[in-house]
């Protein structure tokens, strides 16, 4: 039996060699185990040791006693250590050397592709000359590992790991901790607050839990919560500018309230509705203007812009006009 990279064999140490190491042999092919690689006491000729196979930086066959967090055709969730702008991903597996995750396995868009520290499910393969090499596990390979999604999950809070990145959403591989391997889920990408990187740690809530057992997955918190947090960050953003008023309203693109304010128009418009309402801000056409309750909400003192506010949202009709909303 030939010794291939990739594999765990146990091998009978034939013979040391300093100041190298030892060769080991399975009857047909000898192998070096450096001493470097030697966990524990050093073996002596006619032992037999468990090690695992792989190719050193000159690309021979090379033996390590170290364990990797990886084996040939296993499936594993591995570190990114680097990354290189035209070879791809460098990922830890545990040998102190590291293990190509070649750019051709990476998304297009660059804004996708991981970051060091970032998590991916790889398979462990070989090149077209028997060289290590790490395959992106693919849903085929991630579905048989994982379960449905518990119908008490639903509107929980949950972690998990992209395994996917794509326009239309990102999937997940939602954490199982004491049930299983994970479950699957997927955040449509009007319910992604942020673009989302394959390998990234991510926090999202169950809204729906399909007939197939995957979850459908949103990462901002529900309405009635989430409708505070965006008006108060529409209240901030206008208290920082010194007419107190902007050029965002109900008319305003959803492409550009994505853009200024990481929120989709629907919640835009909940939040502006609930400032209205409490008499915090007021609209005139395209504009939204800071009251007075506006402007000195919160600890009592009006907005260091000395009041300009307030004289915005008494003369509307004089407002200060940018050229472009986006440049603001």
């Amino acid at each position: 039996m030939s010794l291939t990279a990739g594999e765990v064999r146990k091998l009978k140490v034939a013979r040391e060699v300093p100041p190298y190491g030892y060769f080991l042999s399975d009857g047909m092919s000898d192998v070096l185990l450096h001493y470097s690689e030697i966990v524990g006491d050093r073996p002596k000729p006619g032992d037999e040791v468990s090690v695992f196979i792989y190719h050193d930086t000159e690309d021979r066959l090379a033996a390590t006693m170290k364990t990797p967090l990886i084996r040939l055709g296993e499936l594993a969730r591995l570190r990114v250590a680097d990354v290189h702008p035209r070879l791809g991903c460098f990922l830890e597996m545990g040998l102190g050397r590291q293990l190509l995750l070649p750019q051709s396995e990476l998304p297009e868009r660059r804004e996708y592709r991981p970051q060091p520290g970032d998590e991916l499910f790889v398979m462990l393969t070989h090149d077209k000359a028997g060289r290590l090499l790490a395959k992106l596990a693919r849903e085929e390979d991630l579905a048989p590992k994982t379960f449905a999604v518990p119908a008490a999950w639903r509107g929980r809070w949950i972690e998990g790991w992209v395994t996917k990145t794509l326009q239309i959403g990102s999937f997940v591989l939602i954490d199982g901790d004491v049930v299983g391997f994970g479950a699957y889920g997927m955040i449509p990408d009007a319910e992604r607050s942020r673009t989302l990187r394959l390998g990234e740690r991510v926090q999202a809530r169950i809204t729906y839990i399909r007939p197939d057992g995957r979850a459908n997955l949103a990462m901002a918190p529900r309405k009635e919560v989430a409708r505070v947090e965006d008006a108060d960050r529409i209240l901030a953003f206008l208290r920082e500018r010194p007419s107190g008023s902007m050029p965002y309203s109900d008319e305003t693109p959803a492409d550009i309230i994505k853009q200024k304010f990481g929120i989709s128009k629907s919640a835009f418009k909940r939040a502006l509705g609930k400032l209205m309402r409490e008499g915090r801000v007021t609209q005139k056409g395209s504009w939204t203007y800071l009251s007075d309750d506006g402007a000195a909400d919160g600890d009592g003192k009006d907005k260091p812009d000395g009041g300009h506010g307030r004289e915005a949202a008494a003369n509307p009709s004089n407002p200060p006009q940018p050229a472009n909303p986006l440049k603001e």
